[in-house]
């Protein structure tokens, strides 16, 4: 028998028994479709804070700065909003949430937080922030204390509520990445990779010889899409739309929100700055159920532009997805400063594996009412044809 793994993400039956002990905890009870496969979805509590800006609690508690009695003398605030019957996020502006879940974390256990899938397929910009803290989304090891998600809306303004969860927690003991030959023996074994073509046959597996890792395994966009001239490759929102509930899905016309980006004669595409675009994978990729996976920033290597704002993968996604092997990564693309072209089949983004520190009761996929099981190129839940 192999002996118990000391370094990995923290599966659900560990999540579920820190919630036992205490180590995770919260005023209202944590339910049970909040705990994912490797993650905890974390839930909007009563009150959000419109903010001037952004910041980081590196000097005090976040708590100093929101306990204030005079909001016109506040440096930070400028209201406060009531979210127990919903409120209004406009776009552009930046909101502080308390989180309901709270935080008593072992000595040997860090944190890791990420938005969920429609979070980031909305342009919705997510942060979490802990007290005392230098960076934002990692909470260091043995924290206790509150969370906050700081939350900007990008494209869409939007109205949230309390009880609704914008993003996710991974609890993580010691270093569980997965190096780059452990990674190509990984492919080997398991076929992370296969092409999204061949649709008949499922796909064949990419050969290991051109699979490219680099502190992650490297994937291609897809701007060729299926074989007719006028597929659409990718969406890109419109600048102008009406609000988005959260709550409501599969409720919005899509048409209303997103503008169809048809597959070009040379098979490339102009991104402008500023603009926010859905575009998908050239590869389909299959997380073992001994790991998780994480989209990581690229942006250094292939311009200026964010590929993606909500990037992970839960054990189990794209395996088992029959009759079609793997499933097509979904990118959230973000340009800055200056026009950038890209063509199909472009190196785009990469994908770092990490080590489960145990296989989890259930995996990603249809058995747990998972929204992106089988995607392709998939606007979020909230939208219909």
């Amino acid at each position: 028998m192999a002996a118990p793994r000391k370094h990995g993400i923290l599966p659900d039956k560990h999540l579920k028994q820190l919630i036992q002990e205490g180590a995770i905890y919260a005023d209202s009870p944590i339910g049970d479709w909040q705990i994912q496969p490797a993650s905890l979805d974390l839930r909007l509590g009563n009150h959000a804070y419109r903010l001037l800006s952004s910041f980081l609690p590196e000097r005090s508690e976040i708590s100093t700065h929101l306990n204030i009695s005079d909001l016109y003398q506040s440096e930070l605030v400028m209201y406060e909003m009531d979210l127990t019957k919903g409120a209004i996020l406009e776009k552009g502006h930046v909101y502080l949430v308390p989180l309901q879940e709270n935080l008593a974390l072992p000595p040997t256990i860090r944190g890791r937080a990420n938005p969920k899938s429609s979070t980031g397929r909305l342009d919705i910009f997510t942060r979490v922030i802990t007290d005392l803290n230098v960076g934002f989304d990692e909470i260091r090891q043995g924290y206790h204390g509150p969370l906050y998600l700081e939350i900007v809306p990008r494209s869409f303004t939007i109205r949230v509520q309390t009880g609704l969860s914008l993003n996710q927690l991974r609890l993580i003991a010691g270093r569980p990445t997965v190096s780059d030959s452990q990674l190509k023996a990984l492919h080997r074994s398991a076929r992370l990779l296969h092409h999204n073509e061949d649709h008949a046959t499922g796909g064949r597996p990419v050969a290991a010889g051109e699979v490219r890792v680099d502190q992650g395994l490297f994937l291609r966009i897809d701007l060729k899409g299926e074989d007719t001239q006028h597929d659409i490759v990718g969406y890109r929102a419109k600048k102008n739309s009406h609000i988005i509930d959260l709550a409501k899905l599969g409720y919005y016309s899509a048409f209303d929100y997103w503008e169809p980006l048809y597959r070009h004669a040379n098979n490339t595409l102009l991104l402008e700055p500023e603009e926010f675009y859905i575009l998908a994978s050239k590869e389909r990729i299959t997380v073992p159920a001994g790991y998780a996976a994480e989209m990581v920033a690229y942006e250094a290597a292939c311009g200026e532009l964010r590929t993606h704002y909500a990037g992970f993968f839960d054990p189990g996604f794209g395996a088992g997805s029959s009759p079609r092997n793997g499933t097509q990564v979904v990118l959230e693309v973000r340009p800055h400063d200056v026009p950038f072209l890209i063509h199909d089949g472009q190196t785009f983004f990469k994908v770092m594996y990490e080590k489960m520190l145990d296989t989890p009761d259930t995996i990603y996929g249809s058995a747990i009412g998972s929204n992106y099981h089988q995607q392709g190129l998939t606007l979020s839940k909230h939208f219909k044809w």
